[in-house]
């Protein structure tokens, strides 16, 4: 069983303000740690054989330059590599554009510390829906990296069986506040920021439009 209070907890989320090609854009990013060496976690993260075991099917040419493909999600070009510390990608989706960023860091001999950073562009999609919509998202895609690190022989958690459960909607409804909560942190507008929330916990919960991205 996930102890997903205690992955809530475990997360760090924050939303910051930054240019990227001379254009605003907003750092959405979530913080936490592993017991597991910055070598392992690299490759949960990068090993297909791995990643189809807690985040989907990805294909493609997985190296420097190599284009990759999430089954039934974005796809992009893997744009900068250091093993085992840090990788970018473009995140291509639904027509648009955005980046995604993995840090990885040691924090002690068995334990390290993962950064991944969602850069997005203040589109049409950021107005309506906010950081949670991506934010959200990769919360749960953590949920099932530490289902995997915890155990060799941990399945990929069904996401609909997950979403439809009442544990499953809470969490959701959890995270989408905290990304309000840290929208506001950043300077955003109080009241776009509880209006994107609902927009995106509807979704998430089952009862709204489609926010991901």
């Amino acid at each position: 069983m996930i102890n997903l209070e205690s992955c809530f907890g475990a997360v760090t989320r924050t939303v910051s303000e930054h240019e990227r090609e001379g254009k605003p854009v907003r750092n959405v990013t979530l913080e936490r740690s592993y017991d597991t060496t910055p070598d392992d976690l690299w490759d949960a993260l990068t090993d297909p054989e791995r990643l189809v075991r807690w985040f989907a099917p990805v294909s493609g040419e997985l190296m420097l330059g190599g284009r990759y493909q999430v089954e039934n999600n974005a796809g992009g070009e893997i744009t900068e590599c250091v093993p085992p510390h840090y990788f970018s990608v473009t995140w291509e989706f639904g027509g648009g554009l955005s980046w995604v960023e993995l840090r990885i860091a040691a924090e002690g001999e068995d334990r390290s510390r993962l950064t991944l950073s969602h850069i997005c562009p203040l589109d049409d999609h950021w107005k309506k829906f906010g950081p949670g919509a991506v934010g959200v998202g990769w919360d749960l895609g953590l949920v099932g990296l530490e289902n995997h690190l915890s155990s060799s022989h941990a399945e990929r958690i069904d996401e609909n069986a997950f979403g439809a459960s009442s544990e499953g909607k809470s969490f959701m409804a959890d995270c989408s506040e905290d990304w309000r909560r840290a929208a506001v942190v950043a300077g955003e507008d109080p009241s776009w920021a509880e209006a994107a929330a609902k927009q995106v916990t509807a979704f998430y919960t089952g009862s709204g439009p489609e926010a991901t991205a």
